[in-house]
């Protein structure tokens, strides 16, 4: 039994297990260096995305704020409106108390040309809710009382 293998065969028989070992070793060295670049990758693509979800819930959490203040500013828009709407009604109320009987054409005529001229007239006094809650200059609470029909101007 000891005389089946010379020395020569057993060294061709290890030369050609050894590469064939370092060919599957080389393999396995490259299927490795392609799965480290592989997780490389999408380690950098994970935090890219972890940025941008960031960056998206900031984004939402903005939105909604944006979202709540344009609620409120429209609510107040929509409350100065109906003040204004109000304050013209009452307007309107005190020049119909003014209406003289339809029989007396000529005082009927000489009241719808005041009343055309009250509501035509744009002369920078009309009445505007906006100047009274954002004023650009020191408020004259005397000349709106005037404005609105609620204080006479006083004689000197």
């Amino acid at each position: 039994m000891l005389g089946l293998y010379t020395n020569k065969d057993v060294q061709k028989l290890v030369r050609r297990l050894r590469d064939e070992y370092d060919a599957v070793i080389k393999r396995q060295m490259e299927a490795f260096a392609d799965l480290k670049e592989q997780n490389r990758i999408l380690l950098a693509r994970v935090s890219k995305l972890e940025s941008e979800r960031d960056s998206v819930s900031d984004a939402i959490v903005h939105a909604v704020a944006e979202g709540e203040r344009i609620k409120r500013e429209c609510a107040m828009e929509a409350e100065n409106e109906r003040k204004e709407l109000a304050l013209l009604a009452e307007k309107c109320r005190i020049l119909g108390e003014d209406t003289p009987d339809a029989g007396d054409e000529a005082a009927y005529s000489e009241f719808l040309h005041k009343l055309h001229e009250a509501l035509d007239r744009d002369d920078g006094e009309s009445f505007n809710m906006e100047e009274v809650l954002s004023p650009k200059e020191p408020l004259n609470l005397q000349q709106l009382c005037m404005d609105l029909g609620l204080m006479e101007e006083e004689s000197e």
